[in-house]
């Protein structure tokens, strides 16, 4: 039993798990914050131009079925709004972050001028189009 107590505090104190039991509370955060963003400000501007301030009431009906298609443009906007925010403020600082460290880096690997595929810096033929590549002293 003791056994399997310690295995599990191993298993919860991995570096997987508890990046992800910090992400999934961010994440619940940043939801909480975007869902205000477009409730406070997206909606009522939205709202200017089309009339409605809050889309949830929209609905039609067609043979006593009815459709709610407010929520739909409510939860739309949403999700534009978060993927958005994560691409602008996540995405986009993080791919900038790594470039600069490919950069500074020393390459390990090169592009085929002919087939443009990755082969490793040091090789002399392309193994995937067989292109013989010239070497010189800069690459």
């Amino acid at each position: 039993m003791v056994k399997l107590l310690q295995d599990f505090k191993k298993f919860l104190m991995q570096g997987d798990i508890v990046t992800l039991a910090v992400a999934v509370v961010i994440g619940t955060a940043f939801v909480a914050v975007v869902k205000a963003l477009v409730a406070d400000i997206l909606t009522p501007i939205i709202a200017l131009i089309f009339g409605k301030p809050n889309f949830g009431a929209l609905s039609f009906t067609i043979n006593s079925s009815h459709f709610l298609y407010g929520d739909f443009i409510n939860a739309l906007i949403a999700f534009i709004a978060v993927a958005a925010a994560v691409y602008f403020f996540v995405v986009v600082p993080v791919e900038r972050v790594r470039a600069r460290q490919r950069a500074g880096a020393d390459p390990t690997v090169k592009e085929c001028p002919e087939c443009t595929s990755e082969i490793p810096f040091a090789a002399r033929r392309c193994p995937q189009c067989t292109a013989v590549l010239v070497v010189t002293p800069a690459s």
